[in-house]
């Protein structure tokens, strides 16, 4: 194979470190990792005691351009993957959204982006993976073999049955740029119809469709983006691509203009820039600011170490109390909705939490259509007949009187089961222990968990979402 970044020999020997670090734990002590950054948002515990050294597992292994497949460690970040991949051509089936996300990240937990429509979450194009379980054994799992049962418990299981340490990964051919087109709707109902049609068929008005997500700024005012690779600019009818990691932003023109071209870079991190819209938190889309703050820090992961201050000390809490204004709940979800019932939930939402704009992306297993072709992934069992739809929606609303923090995370959460629908666990959940594990497929859990955690080093499913452990 060509294309190697890192080495076999330096990441078996950055396995050896990992082992090592594991065998140094007292015997029966918890096992989590030493990471210095996470893509989380519920409060997690403080870590006491040394924990998993993985500060060596964060590059890419190969890159077997005929295989169309990536040798990646667990800890290497999609923005380190699409690096690599981009110089031969490719990229992986799904690129999550922000450049610090890590492939064992996205898949023990879960990723999405404008390709879910066609290939599904991240973990469904890992081919095989080598993971450290609780008990400190070292497993190759994929869909065939003798740890098959591993391989299809770990997405969303967050690291309680194991921590991913290889993945391979199957790629797709890019081309130079993406071309955009951004369809207004007025009526949620509207866009629900699209997206199941361009799910299904690929297309619209006559054009490929490769990407697909959108955005509610209100409710009759919705739009999708779809996009298509192009070799040339001059096949998106635009003579030059637009930049928005300067003073631009991404977000904004999707109501300002029809159609639009990026290089397929600057396409796979349009959103990574301003984390969304969430920057505005920040300052960084005023124009003034923005001029003078520099480029290299307008990123998700300066964003969420902002954040991470402000949790830890608290600023802009006392500020706001200073000045008589209510206490404030952090709201920061992603749910999966059937299609056929989003465009009802949009309506509830901004009516019950009020938050602009939502942002929406397709999703169908791949295999969707076929029972006998989908996987089925039991931790998040969507189905796989159905097209759901991604509303993710991130930020804070008043805690209104007679109220108390979590009461409209818990509403969200009872809205999103009433209408047959699933919720993300890296923020707050709410869910009592039976109610979750009816929902993220309790019995294969724990089934799982006995086989390769039986020490329960590994702190639980429930502990970590819930109980904030």
């Amino acid at each position: 194979m060509e294309g190697s970044r890192t080495p076999a020999t330096e990441h078996a020997a950055a396995v050896a470190v990992l082992q090592a670090s594991y065998r140094s734990l007292a015997p029966g002590a918890p096992v989590r990792l030493m990471k210095p950054t996470s893509n989380l948002f519920r409060p997690r515990a403080t870590m006491a005691g040394p924990g998993l050294d993985v500060a060596r597992l964060n590059g890419v292994i190969d890159v077997d351009a005929d295989a169309r497949t990536a040798d990646v460690q667990g800890m290497c970040t999609y923005e380190t993957l699409v690096a690599a991949t981009l110089a031969w051509g490719l990229m992986p089936l799904v690129v999550p959204q922000l450049k610090t996300i890590t492939l064992g990240g996205a898949v023990t937990g879960l990723g999405i982006e404008s390709t879910s429509f066609r290939h599904g979450l991240p973990h469904e194009s890992v081919v095989e993976m080598d993971v450290l379980t609780g008990d400190g054994e070292m497993v190759t799992a994929s869909a065939s073999n003798e740890h098959s049962d591993l391989y299809f418990a770990f997405p969303n299981s967050y690291g309680s049955l194991g921590y991913a340490v290889r993945l391979r990964v199957e790629l797709q051919p890019v081309s130079a740029y993406v071309a955009l087109r951004h369809l207004r709707f007025d009526d949620p109902a509207e866009l629900a119809a699209a997206v199941e049609e361009i799910s299904t068929s690929h297309q619209w008005g006559g054009e490929l469709v490769e990407f697909l997500d959108g955005v509610m700024f209100e409710p009759g005012d919705t739009y999708l983006t779809l996009g298509r690779f192009v070799d040339d600019i001059s096949e998106s009818g635009l003579l030059t691509a637009s930049d928005y990691t300067g003073q631009q932003i991404y977000y904004r023109s999707i109501r300002e203009r029809s159609r639009d071209v990026l290089t397929v870079h600057d396409y796979l991190w349009r959103w990574d820039t301003d984390w969304f819209w969430c920057s505005q938190a920040f300052g960084a889309q005023h124009p003034l600011a923005r001029r003078l703050w520099p480029a290299r820090y307008r990123r998700s992961d300066v964003y969420h170490r902002i954040v991470g201050l402000e949790s830890r000390y608290g600023v802009t809490r006392r500020i706001a109390r200073w000045r008589g204004q209510p206490e404030r709940e952090r709201v920061v979800q992603d749910v999966e909705i059937p299609v056929e019932h989003i465009a009802d939930f949009l309506r509830w939402f901004d009516e019950h939490v009020a938050m602009r704009p939502v942002w929406l992306c397709p999703i169908r297993l791949r295999g969707c259509g076929s029972v006998e072709t989908a996987r089925r992934w039991p931790l998040y069992p969507l189905r796989p007949d159905t097209t759901y739809v991604n509303a993710g929606f991130w930020g804070t609303v008043p805690i209104a009187p007679g109220k108390v923090d979590g009461d409209v995370n818990a509403l969200i959460e009872a809205a999103v089961a009433d209408r047959d629908g699933h919720k993300s666990l890296y923020s707050e959940a709410y869910y009592d222990e039976d109610r979750f594990y009816k929902l993220y497929g309790g019995a294969t859990y724990h089934r799982v968990k006995r086989r390769y955690d039986h020490g329960n080093r590994l702190t639980g499913l429930y502990d970590k979402a819930v109980r904030r452990r």
